[in-house]
């Protein structure tokens, strides 16, 4: 699934749940707060974890498939970094190593084995092995 459609479901989730006015309205308006508020909730809600355009770059070139459990597995460890108040994490499963985005939940970058030999990780506050 690429960004554009993700972005797409979250807005079609959003106007789906809440109508608003297209009216007079400025930056303090109640439609404009409530709109923010919406959007906030939404993206607080979701659980799923994207992969920037970087990563997906990454696991084309590099000839990685993740399984839907691979996924969900990612998933579970950036749930509990975020529990832990992590901000950005290095994600190390099987031979495959993922810097994350924990708070947007985002895979920045992802590392097959072949390449993790010599590297040095920088801004992260957190490692987690799957």
């Amino acid at each position: 699934m690429s960004m554009i459609q993700r972005t797409e479901n979250i807005t079609n989730s959003v106007s789906k749940q809440t109508s608003f006015r297209h009216g007079k309205g400025g930056a303090g308006s109640p439609n404009k707060a409530s709109f923010k508020k919406t959007l906030k909730q939404q993206i607080s809600e979701r659980k799923g974890v994207n992969f920037s355009a970087h990563a997906e770059g990454r696991l084309a070139v590099r000839q990685i498939d993740l399984s839907r459990q691979d996924l969900v597995k990612i998933e579970d460890a950036v749930e509990r970094a975020s529990q832990k108040g992590a901000n950005e994490s290095l994600l190390l499963m099987d031979d495959l190593a993922f810097i994350v985005s924990v708070k947007n939940r985002t895979v920045i970058t992802v590392i097959d084995g072949q390449h993790l030999k010599d590297n040095v990780f920088t801004n992260i506050d957190s490692a987690i092995i799957v």
